[in-house]
């Protein structure tokens, strides 16, 4: 069970962010989670939304590059330990992480984590094991 986060390629210019942000806006497009790395020239924004598929179409008839990949959405308590004892479970299991971030949730108590690893099946399975709850794109539509 993944989610479908976007990867956009934005220009590392000052007002660039805003006009991506604005457009999405204007479509309605709800973000759930948002992740930037950056470089000297250019920007990856990492979005979780809504409608990926929607958000997708829409970025490409705006002329920004960007792709679709399939990450967790794990649903850990909003407690001290919380993280650590996810990141042990996937390092005892051999599963490396590339990158996470935090998610947004409006459930008392509970704090989501964006993980990207190099095998989802394997992590989900690990994670399973121990009681650990990955969420769907359908779920993430109604949170």
């Amino acid at each position: 069970m993944t989610v479908k986060q976007i990867s956009v390629f934005v220009e590392n210019k000052a007002g660039k962010l805003a006009e991506l942000t604005d457009h999405l806006q204007q479509h309605k497009i709800d973000m759930r989670a948002l992740s930037i790395a950056e470089t000297q020239d250019f920007g990856i924004v990492r979005m979780i939304v809504d409608d990926a598929y929607q958000t997708s179409c829409i970025l490409k008839e705006a002329g920004y590059v960007s792709s679709i990949t399939p990450v967790l959405a794990v649903e850990i308590p909003d407690e001290p330990g919380s993280l650590s004892q996810i990141l042990k479970i996937l390092g005892d299991g051999g599963v490396n992480l590339d990158y996470m971030y935090a998610f947004l949730t409006r459930k008392k108590d509970t704090a989501y984590m964006v993980l990207r690893v190099a095998d989802n099946e394997r992590a989900l399975e690990i994670l399973g094991k121990k009681g650990i709850h990955a969420i769907s794109q359908d779920q993430l539509a109604v949170s």
